[in-house]
């Protein structure tokens, strides 16, 4: 019944936004996150409009229909009043409407900083050279390329040393071990990109990597990276 009412809701603002899913004039948009998705109207019609985006839905209490899900939208079930996992610079776009009921008053600054620190610099260094989204595409890229019984999976491999007790002891291990390839790893992801194609000093840079070190070892913030298998 929710959901329904949701469905509505989404409708009705389709109405008033005339039919406009985003109001900046951004193009090429290829990784969008909705924070408090719903009943995933908006997410939805996003990830159906452009099979080639990624849309990540983020909610504590989700309405979703299951028959609604494409591809490339991906659900995940997470609290926006406390500090989420994701990377800085992780998406294209991020979007949130109507949670002023869900967000908790101290909250705010904090929150709109975060959607701040999300927006993309990094895949947009690489456009049109580089695709680091490939492996979201390789069941359809090795189905066209003939492979059969295909199946893919994604292992959030940790980024340092989170998890507690014993069921997160073998997270707690990996992380471990990764913390300090990670951290070498973000200066040597970070320099040509953003130097050479979006024009960064090197000192922005230097500063942007060190956030980011601070992010990836904060414990608390549960950094992962999305490590993706496929077998045929």
């Amino acid at each position: 019944q929710e959901a329904d009412r949701l469905e509505s809701q989404h409708q009705m603002l389709n109405i008033v936004f005339d039919d406009r899913l985003f109001f900046p004039p951004v193009t090429r948009v290829r990784s969008v996150l909705d924070c408090g998705y719903g009943a995933a109207s908006w997410a939805v019609e996003v990830a159906e409009k452009d099979p080639s985006c990624t849309v990540v839905g983020v909610d504590i209490s989700p309405h979703m229909k299951s028959d609604y899900m494409p591809e490339n939208f991906i659900p995940q079930l997470d609290d926006i009043n406390h500090a989420f996992t994701f990377d800085a610079n992780s998406f294209d776009f991020v979007h949130s409407r109507l949670v002023g009921g869900g967000i908790n008053r101290g909250r705010w600054p904090a929150y709109l900083r975060d959607i701040k620190k999300w927006s993309n610099n990094y895949l947009r260094s690489l456009d049109g050279v580089k695709d680091p989204r490939a492996p979201l595409q390789f069941h359809t890229l090795l189905t066209g390329a003939g492979f059969t019984d295909i199946e893919t999976n994604m292992i959030p491999l940790p980024l340092c040393a989170w998890g507690t007790g014993r069921p997160d002891a073998r997270q707690r291990r990996i992380g471990e071990a990764n913390e300090g390839n990670t951290q070498e790893l973000l200066n040597t992801l970070a320099i040509f990109p953003f130097t050479q194609r979006l024009g960064m000093s090197i000192d922005a840079v230097t500063d942007l990597v060190r956030r980011a070190r601070h992010d990836a070892a904060t414990a608390g913030l549960k950094p992962y990276f999305p490590l993706y298998r496929s077998e045929a």
